[in-house]
């Protein structure tokens, strides 16, 4: 018996020994009361055995027999031996009058160790896309994690942006791994320098989206729920997201990152760089020069990057998360106790939804309605001013034994 009619048996059980009626049989087995019933009738009738399906065991009146399988794969073996199984279906069609479908010569053929000769599809014709005609209609940009100082310290991810029109990048820094603090930090540069950006290119990154997002001609358009801390970003800057979903329609960036690995690691050896610091030094010296030899002129005169009036970049850059606040006016974020300060015209923030943000360099501050809320580090609790850890409950304690998604308890057996 499989899991599901395990678990049907142990109701059943409890419903013959009065511990449970069958209304509850029929929802914790996830069935209806009259299937419920008909389970029932069954058990007492035949016991576990009528819990199975009927046609557990019993061999399919179109399974296909024994002679015949056998003589297709005879006939592979001896007359047919290296052709591919489409073209072996249409020859037994045809020439031995034996009429299969190709999922099913497929399926013989593999079951007996006859695979398919290896065939190779033509390749995807493929065009150069035409640049975009203004500086600041699209940036393209990623991150390359890369042996960058040759060991002479940590792997480092190199993330930049370059400006599809003109092959400028106007911003780029080295971190330790890809993350949203390095977008983040990347395009406020670009910001600061340039302006706002039209339209961004990158991959499908969990940085720039969920795993699941909602596409419309390689836009991605997710609910606000599904939005990631850089999505929402590009949504208040009104930066339109667009995904990448091969290298090769993002090949401006990769081959960037090709010449990064042949001039910059140089580079950063002749420099003698070995930490973090030392390679953005050397990293923003050699942006300037790359961009000075290597941009290109736009069709179009004139720049497509805009500052827009009234904007505060300073609440566009940060994280922001949602928290309920104690009842003690504390909000808790990421192990940090924010205390909340005595309002103006408000007796307590207990029980409200505020907004922690946290800027680029982690200072946090609580947002009520868009508006500041006054508030200092909360005193340390007891645990945290004894130095010990919370309490954690044991593999087998019965709290982890519970499901929380249907509501009863785990029986082990």
């Amino acid at each position: 018996m499989n899991t599901k009619e395990q678990r049907r048996l142990m109701m059943l059980g409890k419903v013959l020994e009065g511990e449970v009626t069958g209304s509850q049989a029929a929802v914790a087995m996830g069935v209806s009361l009259r299937h419920e019933r008909r389970l029932m009738a069954a058990f007492r009738k035949e016991g576990a055995a009528g819990l199975a399906h009927g046609n557990r065991g019993v061999r399919s009146a179109r399974a296909l027999s024994d002679e015949l399988r056998d003589e297709v794969v005879r006939v592979a073996r001896e007359r047919y031996l290296g052709v591919n199984h489409q073209h072996l279906t249409e020859l037994l069609r045809d020439r031995e009058g034996i009429g299969l479908s190709r999922s099913t010569v497929r399926r013989v053929m593999l079951a007996a160790g006859l695979a398919s000769p290896r065939t190779r599809r033509p390749p995807r014709h493929r065009s150069r896309r035409p640049r975009y005609p203004q500086a600041g209609m699209l940036l393209q940009t990623d991150g390359s994690h890369h042996d960058w100082l040759e060991g002479r310290g940590p792997w480092l991810t190199l993330v930049a942006a370059i400006d599809d029109a003109t092959g400028e990048v106007p911003a780029g820094l080295f971190r330790l791994e890809e993350d949203a603090v390095g977008y983040f930090q990347m395009l406020k540069e670009v910001v600061d320098k340039r302006g706002i950006p039209q339209a961004l290119y990158h991959d499908r990154g969990s940085v720039f989206a969920t795993s699941q997002p909602q596409r419309e001609r390689g836009i991605d358009k997710p609910s606000d729920h599904q939005l990631t801390q850089f999505g929402r970003l590009l949504s208040e800057l009104g930066i339109t997201s667009r995904v990448s979903y091969s290298a090769q329609s993002r090949g401006r960036i990769e081959r960037f990152w090709k010449t990064c690995q042949d001039r910059l690691v140089s580079e950063l050896r002749l420099a003698g760089a070995s930490t973090l610091e030392e390679a953005n030094r050397v990293l923003q010296a050699f942006l300037l020069r790359f961009n000075q030899q290597f941009t290109v002129e736009a069709a179009q005169p004139g720049s497509a990057y805009h500052r827009p009036a009234g904007t505060n970049l300073a609440d566009c850059f940060c994280f922001k998360h949602e928290r309920i606040v104690g009842a003690d006016n504390v909000v808790r974020y990421e192990g940090h106790r924010l205390q909340i300060l005595p309002p103006n015209g408000r007796r307590s923030y207990g029980g409200a939804r505020v907004e922690v943000r946290e800027a680029l360099d982690g200072q946090l501050s609580v947002y009520y309605h868009g508006q500041p809320l006054p508030a200092k580090p909360a005193p340390l609790e007891a645990s945290q001013l004894r130095g010990g850890q919370p309490n954690t409950p044991a593999p087998d304690h019965p709290w982890r034994r519970w499901s929380l998604a249907r509501g009863d308890r785990i029986i082990e057996h």
